[in-house]
């Protein structure tokens, strides 16, 4: 099958099951919500506070959306193992690298797509309730942070894929990766210290802030969570050669 055609196909598989497109509509629902309920009742008075960043607090709700594109990810490849559909799969594209590539690049490209619309969408749809407070998209850092925040989403997405192929199963990389963002990742930044600065969450939100305080600056620390995908993506690359559908 040529490229174009298996991009078809997999993209009629993301519309088609539920949760793969719910997830994947989800990464702007999530986010439009908690923004608007987030910056309708505390925003301004969060904004009034002495250590506020108005860039970064304006991408707070990123912290939900990014659970929902981790979902997209994982779901996204977990359908495969479902009922035989991977064998079906690899029988219709017997090239297992033309079929990975093209696969995490739909992921990958949906995901972006999506997290454009909704960093831009949730940026100015909180800046509504921020009176003086307000800030646009010409303010310093504000459209990298929009932009990278996009990319940001997009990795997550891919990380959780590549991690799915190596646990065949969503709910375990679910089960891994939600409590070590959520929680794990505060933990160890408290004890850690500065090492905590690369771990894949807290290395990619650098873009988000104004003026990063880490070690990594806002494009460097994107770098590194394109290095943990780049790194998953890989294993499960050599996963999916080697191991029998």
């Amino acid at each position: 099958m040529s490229t174009t055609a298996v991009l078809r196909s997999e993209w009629i598989k993301i519309r088609s099951l539920r949760s793969v497109s719910g997830s994947l509509i989800a990464v702007f629902l999530v986010t439009m919500v908690v923004t608007v309920l987030t910056f309708a009742t505390v925003g301004q008075a969060e904004a009034d506070s002495a250590d506020a960043e108005l860039v970064f607090g304006a991408f707070y709700a990123l912290n939900f959306g990014q659970i929902a594109a981790i979902s997209f990810g994982a779901t996204a490849i977990s359908s495969e193992y479902l009922n035989g559909a991977l064998r079906v799969s690899l029988a219709a594209v017997p090239r297992r690298t033309h079929f990975y590539t093209v696969k995490m690049s739909l992921i990958a490209g949906a995901a972006l797509a999506v997290g454009l619309i909704t960093t831009l969408g949730s940026f100015l749809s909180g800046q509504l309730f921020m009176g003086k407070y307000a800030i646009g998209l010409g303010e310093p850092g504000a459209l990298r942070a929009a932009f990278g925040g996009a990319i940001y989403l997009a990795l997550m997405a891919l990380f959780a894929a590549g991690l799915t192929v190596l646990l065949r199963s969503a709910i375990a990389v679910l089960s891994l990766l939600i409590p070590f963002i959520l929680i794990v990742s505060f933990v160890v930044g408290d004890i850690a210290g500065s090492a905590a600065d690369y771990l894949p969450d807290r290395a990619g939100q650098a873009v988000l802030h104004q003026h990063p305080e880490g070690s990594l600056g806002p494009w460097t620390g994107l770098a590194v969570t394109a290095g943990w995908a780049a790194v998953v993506l890989l294993a499960g690359w050599r996963a999916l050669r080697r191991r029998d559908a």
